[in-house]
């Protein structure tokens, strides 16, 4: 009784946790849900998307799922039902999705390829913005540089590249092979390279040629004079049962043809990452403008955000010089509340399915030694496994992204620590203690109740302690599919290069670790007052 009493606090929590993280969107009617991939000029569009719709139909619930990661990501989700629409490019829809070893195949043709698979594209938005590789202009005019076939004489030059364009058919595969460059290439995130790019760690990176990056940081965009590169006219992607299921929004989408021209996008991507406005204020803005002023006047603003810094007006890299006024302000945003609820939800959630699974589990197991060391050795081979491709790998399985699949990865990842603990409390408890209750003639059960579990109780609450601070850390993650937490601000951290917004995620997570720990520590010292009492 003592065993339950103690847990009877931290059970409850746990268990509002699971209930939170897998019910929480059941009572909800069917919303319309936007997603976006993990860079600056998706976020934009979803946004974009987002209050358009809702401006079409404001009775809509709109659901925003942003930085769902690359476009293998977000296919599933869009596949899965997860979400319902998000900007996409031609190229790569026949390249990745459809898997077309060439481009330019008439729309008709993809349009009935996209059938079967539940989906169809339409509304292009009229703009271009296609892959190029890029290196700073100095470099450039020191090497004689103007084109992608002259890098075949370099083979010195260190080339930084996207983990997903070094995986795409369309990037640095097919592109090594068309032009026989010599170049082992690193991979690294696409925003943190525009970083590596000007403090010289490496020579030549892979760039969208919308990116506001490529004037503040005077890049030269190398010619693609072999035609490897297809055009990557932006469209909108989403489930054919769209336009039946909300047709005001999806009328309200269709105004959105043909009215972002390159210049636009260009422009909104400068006051993203370089201006630092938020993506719904730069939406917003243009959403506000006349079509026919819309181009002009932002791309005014471009200009004057993305022209190269000069003597006598000196220009602040991403996230340097920021003061801790303004840090602190990022940190206490308006979307702070909303993270923590979420971050606390996944990590109590996890923690109570795995408390759930794994103590019975550890208590059944106990008397037979070889399962129980094979279970161990299970969950510890499951610690291996990184979390974004666990990740990858659950949407596959479950089909679907959100807080289900990052739940259930979490829990996987909590189960090590809550066995191994409870394991060894039982382990711990002195086998004449065990006998003289047996002698007693307590049951099984009663001894178990009575005298292990309760000796037990301090080890296994270790374990607890230990899946939680664990959690804390991992549910980051989860922002990669959609899940939220604090990861969502690294994620858009690491798109934009911000290292402010990566501090305003990581620290309200740490600051959630402490005072779990915190909460732990007390109820550490409550059980043991109550036992001495």
């Amino acid at each position: 009784m003592m065993l339950l009493r103690g847990l009877r606090p931290l059970l409850l929590l746990l268990l509002a946790g699971v209930a939170l993280a897998t019910g929480t969107h059941a009572w909800a009617a069917e919303p319309l849900r936007i997603g976006s991939k993990r860079f600056t000029e998706s976020y934009i569009l979803a946004e974009i998307l987002a209050q358009t719709a809702r401006a079409g139909d404001p009775a809509a619930a709109v659901e925003l799922k942003q930085g769902l990661g690359n476009t293998a990501i977000v296919h599933a989700a869009l596949k899965a039902g997860s979400i319902d629409v998000y900007a996409e490019y031609l190229g790569t829809i026949e390249r990745e999705i459809l898997g077309h070893a060439t481009t330019g195949a008439p729309l008709a043709q993809l349009q009935a390829e996209l059938r079967p698979l539940g989906l169809a594209i339409d509304v292009p938005l009229g703009f271009n913005n296609g892959y190029a590789l890029a290196m700073r202009s100095a470099r450039a005019r020191a090497l004689g540089l103007t084109a992608v076939s002259q890098l075949k004489g370099q083979p010195a030059l260190r080339l930084g590249l996207s983990n997903e364009f070094l995986g795409r058919a369309d990037g640095w595969p097919g592109l090594s092979r068309r032009y026989a460059l010599p170049q082992t290439p690193t991979g690294l995130d696409h925003g943190l390279a525009y970083r590596a790019l000007a403090d010289d760690q490496i020579d030549v990176t892979d760039v969208y040629t919308t990116d506001a990056q490529i004037a503040a940081l005077d890049l030269t965009v190398l010619a693609d004079d072999a035609g490897f590169f297809p055009r990557y006219d932006a469209v909108l992607l989403y489930r054919v049962d769209l336009p039946r299921r909300h047709p005001r929004a999806w009328a309200a989408l269709q105004t959105l043809r043909g009215r972002i021209d390159e210049a636009a996008m260009i422009a909104m991507n400068a006051q993203a990452e370089i201006q630092r406005q938020p993506f719904d204020a730069i939406a917003r803005a243009f959403l506000a403008k006349p079509r026919s002023q819309a181009g002009g006047a932002l791309a005014a603003a471009s200009a004057s955000a993305s022209t190269p810094a000069s003597a006598s007006s000196p220009r602040l890299e991403p996230g340097v010089g920021r003061s801790t006024s303004g840090l602190w302000a990022r940190i206490a945003g308006p979307d702070l509340g909303r993270l923590t609820a979420q971050h606390l939800t996944l990590v109590l959630g996890a923690v109570g399915l795995a408390a759930l699974v794994g103590v019975p589990l550890a208590v059944a197991l106990h008397p037979w030694p070889r399962w129980r060391e094979a279970l161990l050795a299970a969950c510890a081979l499951l610690q291996t496994v990184p979390s974004l491709a666990m990740l990858a790998l659950l949407i596959w399985a479950m089909d679907r992204i959100g807080p289900v699949p990052a739940l259930v990865a979490l829990t996987l990842y909590a189960l090590l620590p809550v066995l191994r603990n409870c394991t060894v409390g039982l382990s711990e408890v002195p086998q004449g203690l065990t006998t003289a209750g047996r002698a007693l003639g307590l049951t099984r059960g009663q001894v178990l109740r009575s005298i292990q579990l309760p000796l037990a109780l301090p080890v296994m609450l270790a374990g607890l302690r230990t899946a939680t601070s664990l959690s804390v850390g991992t549910a980051t993650m989860a922002a990669f599919i959609g899940a939220g937490g604090y990861g969502e601000r690294i994620v858009t951290g690491l798109a934009l290069n911000d290292q402010a917004l990566l501090l305003a995620g990581a620290l309200p997570a740490a600051a959630l670790a402490l005072v779990l720990e915190a909460a732990f520590g007390v109820m550490g010292w409550w059980l043991a007052r109550r036992r001495r009492g």
